[in-house]
């Protein structure tokens, strides 16, 4: 079941899922998504920024679980994993594109390593879900860590196995760590979509939870 389907059950509780928002419910018209390399806003404060990306299911909730870290001066919801060249969130929703729905991540390493991100990450979903986090399910969610360099690479895979190994979790870890090709920003309407709307029945009952419950895990972090 994925958010399409969710979202015909949640209709009965007055909620409103993820990927039923459009360009025109809420939002101003959406921009076709480009690839991008580097973030353009000003990293003065910050020094000089590294840049993470990964996947764990709705990208707005990820989004938000990044952006609410000290060191972290940006995340960029898109799109990454997939073969469609420029994809849009219809597209992406679809289930054809191959695309997951990612989170790119600008952060000033000398606040915050690489290291805390992925316990961070790991951290603020259930790593064992395959194809999918919580209600929002199919491969546009299915969880990724997209590397740039051999050490990220390494520091991913070695904490892969270090959580296999921890009998934290009674089934394996379903998270893929795979090079990063391209990635795609989305449309402008999903940026800082949790921030912008918190009033939607999706962000109220599954977003804004899922932030709190990072948030108590890791208080020390936060900005």
């Amino acid at each position: 079941m994925h958010k399409q389907l969710f979202f015909s059950f949640l209709i009965g509780l007055g909620l409103l899922a993820c990927n039923s928002k459009s360009p025109s419910s809420k939002s101003p018209a959406a921009t076709a998504p480009t690839p991008t390399e580097a973030h353009s806003t000003d990293a003065t404060m910050y020094g000089k920024l590294d840049t993470a990306t990964f996947a764990s299911g709705c990208f707005w909730c990820v989004e938000a679980i990044f952006e609410s870290l000290k060191g972290v001066k940006e995340a960029e919801s898109g799109y990454s994993g997939g073969k469609t060249k420029n994809p849009t969130y219809e597209e992406v929703c679809s289930h054809t594109t191959g695309h997951t729905e990612t989170v790119q991540i600008y952060y000033d390493p000398k606040i915050i390593s690489y290291q805390t991100l992925l316990k961070v990450y790991f951290a603020s979903q259930d790593p064992t879900q395959f194809n999918g986090q919580g209600p929002d399910q199919g491969d546009s969610y299915r969880s990724v860590i997209f590397y740039r360099t051999e050490a990220e690479r390494v520091a991913a895979e070695a904490y892969k196995k270090q959580l296999n190994g921890s009998g934290k979790y009674d089934k394996p870890i379903a998270v893929i760590v795979e090079p990063l090709k391209i990635f795609y920003i989305a449309e402008k309407y999903h940026q800082d979509y949790e921030k912008n709307h918190p009033e939607n029945g999706y962000v109220r009952n599954v977003s804004i939870p899922r932030l709190n419950r990072m948030k108590a895990q890791f208080p020390e972090l936060l900005k």
